[in-house]
């Protein structure tokens, strides 16, 4: 199965999703500017670096990849799954303004998205991702309504989607304020991918650590970060249900260099 074979002990899913604008910026901070050949052969060094599949179990492409063809004029698609890497792809189509929110976004792409994913499909792509937002009430409905919309739409077009309701760390609220917002997304999450009839055998769930804000004063311990986050799966994980779980990359926060995402 696809969410097993990218759920390996040991392999992880790389994020190579960026959009031109954020491929640019990457290209802009190795002093290289931001051209259609830079755009291919930034893709290519990835796909192609020696030994990837030791570590990779898959990788989450921008839509312009995924039918994109490495300087050597091999598709990405076809040099992934030959070192049996899982090939996904970001389907999302950007933040917009959420009318009536204070101030805040969610992300466009519902329209359609059914004959884009039959047609990522055929591609190749086997995974699917989309970006969350929050977290007001308001923003936590329509975003978890739309991660789940996007779930039951993957899951008809024989594609695996990557639920990730994540918790950014920007801000300076502590770790109980950061739990308490993700019981409340997490819960509205489950909720509307159960009312969609998702399979949530069939899914991969990205959850992120529970953390204090990046300018929180107050750090916490790794003890009190994996209890707190252990915590939530506990609660907000259906009884019955074994979502598989995946991490897409790890990162350290600021002040707790022993904090890392397995």
């Amino acid at each position: 199965m696809v969410t097993e074979n990218c759920c390996i002990t040991g392999r992880g899913i790389l994020a190579m999703d960026e959009s031109n604008a954020t491929c640019g910026n990457r290209l802009a901070s190795i002093g290289l500017e931001n051209t259609e050949a830079n755009r291919q052969a930034y893709p290519t060094l990835l796909v192609s670096a020696p030994g990837l599949s030791q570590n990779i179990s898959g990788a989450i492409l921008f839509e312009k990849t995924l039918y994109q063809s490495t300087t050597d004029g091999i598709k990405m698609v076809d040099v992934l799954q030959e070192q049996n890497i899982v090939p996904g792809i970001k389907v999302d189509k950007g933040l917009v303004p959420l009318s009536g929110s204070n101030d805040e976004s969610w992300c466009q792409g519902l329209d359609g998205l059914a004959s884009r994913s039959a047609a990522y499909y055929q591609q190749g792509a086997r995974l699917a991702k989309c970006i969350p937002n929050g977290p007001s009430a308001l923003a936590v409905k329509e975003t978890a309504w739309g991660l789940a919309r996007y779930a039951a739409f993957s899951q008809d077009n024989e594609l695996v989607p990557i639920v990730e309701p994540e918790i950014l760390l920007d801000g300076e609220h502590g770790i109980d304020r950061a739990f308490g917002v993700a019981q409340k997304v997490w819960a509205e999450v489950f909720f509307y991918l159960s009312e969609n009839n998702v399979m949530f055998e069939g899914i991969l769930l990205k959850p992120s650590m529970v953390t204090p804000g990046a300018e929180c004063k107050d750090s916490a311990t790794p003890e009190q970060v994996a209890e707190y986050t252990f915590s939530l799966l506990r609660r907000r994980i259906p009884p019955g249900e074994s979502p598989q779980l995946s991490l897409e990359s790890c990162f350290c926060p600021v002040g707790n260099p022993k904090l890392k995402q397995p």
